[in-house]
């Protein structure tokens, strides 16, 4: 789709310097009954750099979860293929962490513990004093210091999610994935969380993959936007190219013409749907 009025980079595909992360000619089908598959996803072409931060937007039921978890390697794909710095995903790996929107902490364990626990289970080789510098490091990364004793019930929505990130990233992961990591906060906590955040990924840049509903978001964060066309058999309908450079002024972003040109074309496509669907 090209709204050919607004003097928006848009792309079918993210062409970065490098291919960090290539998707290619993927379909992910399901076997129905009736013996027709049930195509969730269909032709999925996508390229990030080592570096980019991308975010996907869609309606429910386009699949973007579904992309996620398929390079996450928890799903596999029907057909295409999948591969990070030249090798193929076919299952989960350290050098893909994801952060989930439910936190997903364990109960029993500490913050400090919860992060070790990460840090134990893939860092072997490293010794006592590795380990607990890497776990503190994490810790004061995501302002989390003093709540290190803390059990997660003692912790607000946006402290567990910085527990999450912070276990993420502690085990250096090459690339990250975040599923709606801030759906589930109050709209002052998601602001906060969404600079933290971005923070963290301008001083320690590597690639990331986000999943969100929040348009304004994707542009405050995110290199390029990518919009999904509706399910079933869904794509990526357009890429939209962030003109922002980082570190970003959100304030200051708001203000700009190039926002408002950016968000009304997003929101223009995603109505334009909405209105097919």
């Amino acid at each position: 789709m090209e709204y050919t009025s607004l003097p928006i980079n848009t792309h079918n595909q993210v062409m970065p310097r490098r291919g960090f992360l290539e998707v290619e000619n993927l379909i992910k089908s399901y076997p129905t009954p009736d013996k027709d598959n049930f195509v969730v996803l269909d032709g999925v072409n996508l390229t990030i750099g080592e570096d980019e931060f991308i975010s996907v937007i869609g309606h429910s039921g386009c699949g973007k979860s579904t992309l996620l978890k398929i390079i996450a390697g928890l799903e596999k794909a029907t057909s295409g293929s999948v591969r990070l710095d030249g090798q193929e995903i076919r299952k989960p790996g350290a050098e893909r962490m994801m952060v989930f929107q439910n936190y997903s902490l364990l109960p029993w364990l500490t913050v400090r513990e919860n992060i070790r626990l990460a840090v134990d289970e893939v860092l072997k080789n490293a010794n006592r004093a590795e380990k607990i510098s890497i776990v503190n490091e994490h810790l004061a990364m995501v302002n989390l210091t003093a709540a290190a004793d803390k059990y997660p019930d003692e912790l607000s929505g946006g402290m567990k999610q910085r527990v999450g990130i912070a276990r993420a990233l502690a085990i250096n992961p090459k690339m990250l994935l975040m599923d709606e990591p801030f759906g589930a906060l109050d709209a002052l906590t998601r602001g906060k969380l969404q600079r933290q955040v971005l923070d963290i990924w301008e001083n320690h840049r590597q690639a990331v993959m986000m999943i969100t509903h929040d348009v304004d978001e994707a542009i405050y964060m995110s290199d390029h936007i990518v919009l999904m066309t509706n399910g079933p058999a869904a794509t990526i309908g357009e890429i939209l190219e962030v003109p922002f450079e980082h570190p970003r002024d959100r304030a200051a972003m708001r203000n700009s013409k190039e926002y408002f040109e950016l968000r009304n074309h997003a929101l223009n496509f995603l109505d334009r749907y909405f209105a097919q669907d």
